[in-house]
């Protein structure tokens, strides 16, 4: 009779419980952040420096990557690379989930911006201001059946059912990536009088995010870290980080139609947040091919794996992510792009709330405070802009 009488009263009153629920990184997280504003930039170098060096008799032309400038070759034979002068790109997009995500989350998502803004003083040297916005829903929210525990109790007193809540919970969430990049290009010789490119990129990554679900209209959320033992945190900026990376970016495949790039990126938080434990360099990797159809089309696959590490992380979780994509040259300055992109994390399951902590009795009218897996969630996203599109612009 007690477990029947908490069900019901916990299932009334999980709509100020379970809106604080998206507390966990998804996705590629800020490794999302590096294969946009960095490998971009780094490709665009190593496909100029590498095209220049086959014809040293270049004429002007549009380079392929962010952003559109008219390259030509300075100083006759010279190494051509990075972009000079001023060059932007914008865009807009909107997105679509998939997955098991319940009713709520089954409608495209809040439209986002991208911005980027570069200055080249000279081919190997260059500036970069970025902005990216990415919009998800994860799964493992709206369903499944997970355990109601009382604060204290070590026994579940009831389960859940998620995907009976009503009104149904709404963790739509828009993750907002500011950052500043210094792209460096060394040219390394190789025998029979060929060169190896590489960019050095040291880079400053600022994330904050809004969920919908969050009653102050950011990512300020309480969590249970450990339940039915534990205790909620309050006031923790759930996804909001600040980090350092150095990436180095080179090249592994250059054919007429193919080029492919490998990027690894040492990167640390500027300071611990929420229940961080530790704050080591971590390793991000990113693997980019791409194919080119004709002049105006390119097909591009990027897998990475990074380790994110935001405020409900006492250690770095380890993301696995993929995306892919065709993108499409509309006259001289725009294009439209499709981006197909799915992560999650592969040391912290099961994904989504996996139980429910009511702190006092009754639990209609107190806190009911989730406790986390890892965050899974797959989108379709669609982008329209000016300038060059970034490849993996989201």
């Amino acid at each position: 009779m007690l477990r029947t009488v908490l069900r019901s009263a916990a299932a009334a009153g999980l709509v100020a419980a379970v809106s604080f629920a998206a507390t966990a990184p998804a996705l590629a997280g800020n490794g999302a952040a590096l294969a946009t504003g960095v490998v971009s930039g780094a490709n665009t170098a190593i496909q100029n420096a590498m095209q220049m060096h086959r014809k040293p008799k270049a004429r002007v032309r549009t380079v392929a990557q962010v952003p559109p400038v008219a390259q030509h070759p300075i100083g006759g034979p010279k190494m051509q690379g990075l972009p000079t002068g001023f060059t932007y790109t914008a865009d807009f997009s909107m997105a679509y989930p998939y997955g098991n995500i319940g009713t709520t989350g089954k409608a495209w998502l809040p439209g986002g911006m991208d911005f980027v803004a570069g200055y080249g003083l000279n081919p190997t040297t260059r500036f970069v201001a970025s902005y990216y916005e990415l919009q998800h829903y994860p799964v493992g929210f709206n369903s499944g059946t997970v355990p109601l525990y009382l604060q204290g109790q070590p026994n579940p007193i009831g389960s859940v059912n998620l995907g009976t809540v009503q009104p149904q919970i709404n963790v739509t969430t828009k993750d907002r990536f500011f950052l500043l990049n210094f792209e460096k290009l060394l040219t390394i010789k190789l025998s029979g009088g060929r060169v190896l490119p590489i960019v050095l990129t040291p880079t400053y990554v600022a994330r904050t995010s809004t969920i919908a679900a969050s009653p102050t209209h950011n990512d300020v959320l309480p969590f249970e870290p450990n339940a039915p033992n534990g205790f909620p945190i309050a006031n923790v900026p759930t996804r909001t980080a600040q980090l350092w990376s150095l990436a180095v970016t080179l090249p592994f495949l250059k054919t007429p139609r193919m080029f492919g790039t490998f990027t690894v990126a040492p990167s640390w938080l500027t300071h611990p947040n929420g229940i961080n434990q530790s704050n080591k360099a971590q390793l991000y990797q990113i693997l980019y091919l791409q194919y080119t159809l004709d002049k105006k089309t390119q097909l591009f696959f990027e897998p990475q794996s990074s380790r994110d590490y935001l405020g409900t992380d006492p250690y770095p979780q380890h993301l696995m992510a993929y995306f892919l994509g065709v993108s499409r040259r509309i006259g001289k300055q725009g294009f439209v792009q499709l981006v197909l992109n799915s992560g999650g994390p592969t040391n912290e399951g099961p994904y989504g709330i996996t139980a429910l902590t009511c702190q006092r009795l009754p639990c209609s009218q107190n806190p009911v405070v989730p406790t986390l897996g890892g965050l899974k969630a797959t989108q379709l996203q669609i982008q329209f802009g000016i300038g060059s599109p970034s490849v993996i612009q989201f």
